[in-house]
């Protein structure tokens, strides 16, 4: 390793505490309590008018040390919250404190142990009788100074570089309680999806990552190589076809939360690598599976937040149900001033787009110019929650036409604060239909085309086993997260986003 000035005092200090005896990394912490629950722990004692000492044994990372002739005092911060220790030469004597001024610096972790109390000031207070070195921090943390003033923890040269806490999560966590609080969002809303769909007898089931054949979605995938097999393989874009063939097996109600992998651009909505919650209903279509998706999103965020109103990108946002329905024809219209059904071919529609001063792209087909409407003018503008439905054919290639209209299909996607949450279908389970799909998405699409859909002849020899009409839908969870955290961007609410190759000093670059 190659260190700075301030790390190799750092290692010094390590080799100065051996040579005393001293082991900065030990193998065994004796810690009793969180520094939340010392805290309470003494409130309690305060509250009850008890005289006798709460004594604790916390744990933490050292984040302040103001010293002040023959008292000091640090702050200290685990997981949980943070504590004041205090530390005087009365009980401790010369010696330690002089060790702690000498072998202590910012980041690193102690164990303190001693008699709780609370100051002139009125804060809660660790009074420290002894204490050790649990992990001697080398490199100083990004923000390693806090300060407390009137009460307020004021904080030093904070980490705030994109770059850097995405690359260095580690570092982020650690300097940024604000960042912590996102990932326990995180864990609090997946649980309440899984309470949810079990309590609605709803299966949770694991399905392959590593797949034959990649289906479910229209996204390149990531293929990777099998030795022993000799075989290619993909890293899965969706669970949906393994899991409706649960639904031909007799497991009417199945679920799974799991990572896709999309081989696509990235963006301030898109990571390669994802978290998606799928689930197929049996006997449900794709109104039942709109109450369904409302009624979990509500409670999801009521279980997470305590509210069902959120605040994202500075737009109060009401999750109660029951959410607007619009019809992706009328949205379209309502925004681009363009009726779709007026304009039932490619050409058609490109021209009308053309008319409006927009620029469709060659070659697209009429589904992914109207995919294209809605993107660019549609979307942005479903702040609330919003369930647009029915949409063309040709670019929903698993969902059921509508009886009636097979140029049009069950299908909806629910958007919230501006972007795509969720998708759904009344899931098409016709084996005949189904593989005229396949074959009419092989003939449209280029090979390379990221919407091509490979034909899965296993699936459809599943299908014609006799599958139950179902509901089925997928909803990305680092979008839900984003919406609960008020976060602006995918790499945000992902621990280890997928980042660009980073520079190496002295490296040039291939152009």
């Amino acid at each position: 390793m190659n260190f700075s000035e301030l790390e190799r005092i750092r290692v010094e200090k390590i080799e100065r505490m051996r040579a005393r005896g001293i082991e900065p990394y030990p193998t065994r912490a004796e810690v009793s309590h969180t520094t939340v629950q010392a805290i309470q722990l003494y409130e309690q004692a305060e509250s009850a008018g008890s005289s006798d000492p709460v004594q604790v044994s916390v744990g933490g990372r050292l984040r302040a040390i103001r010293t002040m002739g023959k008292v000091t005092f640090a702050h200290i911060e685990d997981g949980w919250g943070r504590l004041q220790l205090f530390f005087r030469v009365n009980e401790l004597g010369e010696a330690e404190m002089e060790r702690f001024r000498d072998d202590f610096d910012l980041g690193d972790f102690i164990q303190a142990s001693g008699v709780m109390f609370r100051t002139r000031s009125g804060e809660i207070t660790l009074h420290v009788h002894a204490f050790k070195m649990l992990s001697k921090a080398i490199t100083p943390l990004p923000a390693a100074k806090d300060e407390v003033v009137d009460g307020k923890v004021i904080r030093h040269a904070a980490l705030t570089d994109p770059e850097t806490r995405y690359r260095q999560r580690y570092a982020d966590l650690a300097v940024n309680p604000e960042v912590r609080e996102v990932f326990r969002i995180r864990a609090r809303a997946v649980k309440a999806l899984r309470d949810y769909l079990d309590n609605m007898g709803f299966l949770e089931v694991e399905t392959p990552i590593l797949q034959p054949i990649y289906g479910g979605a229209a996204a390149r995938p990531f293929v990777t190589y099998h030795n022993q097999l000799k075989q290619n393989l993909y890293l899965r874009i969706s669970f949906e076809l393994y899991l409706k063939r649960l639904l031909v097996g007799m497991l009417d109600r199945v679920y799974e939360i799991g990572r896709d992998f999309r081989n696509e651009g990235v963006s301030y909505k898109h990571n390669p690598e994802f978290t998606q919650l799928e689930f197929y209903m049996a006997y449900a279509d794709y109104l039942q599976v709109m109450e369904i998706t409302e009624q979990m999103v509500a409670y999801v965020a009521q279980q997470v937040l305590g509210t069902t109103t959120i605040t994202y990108e500075g737009h109060t946002i009401d999750l109660t149900p029951p959410w607007r329905r619009l019809e992706l024809r009328q949205g379209i219209l309502e925004t681009t001033g363009i009726d779709i059904d007026q304009h039932p071919t490619a050409e058609s529609l490109a021209e009308a787009m053309r008319a409006k001063g927009m620029q469709p792209k060659p070659g697209y087909s009429r589904g992914k110019l109207i995919d294209s409407l809605l993107g660019d003018y549609l979307e942005p503008t479903l702040i609330q929650p919003t369930f647009l439905y029915n949409y063309p054919r040709d670019i929903s290639p698993l969902a059921k036409s509508m009886p009636g209209n097979p140029l049009i299909t069950e299908r909806f996607e629910g958007y919230i604060g501006g972007m795509e949450l969720c998708n759904a279908f009344t899931e098409l389970n016709d084996p005949l239909d189904q593989e005229q799909r396949f074959l009419e998405m092989g003939r449209d699409y280029n090979a390379d085309d990221e919407e091509r859909h490979p034909m899965d002849e296993d699936y459809l020899r599943a299908m014609s086993y006799g599958m139950p009409p179902c509901g089925g839908f997928g909803m990305g969870i680092d979008r839900l997260v984003m919406l609960l955290a008020d976060r602006h961007t995918i790499r945000e609410v992902i621990l280890f986003p997928h980042l660009r190759e980073e520079d190496r000093p002295g490296e040039k670059k291939e152009e």
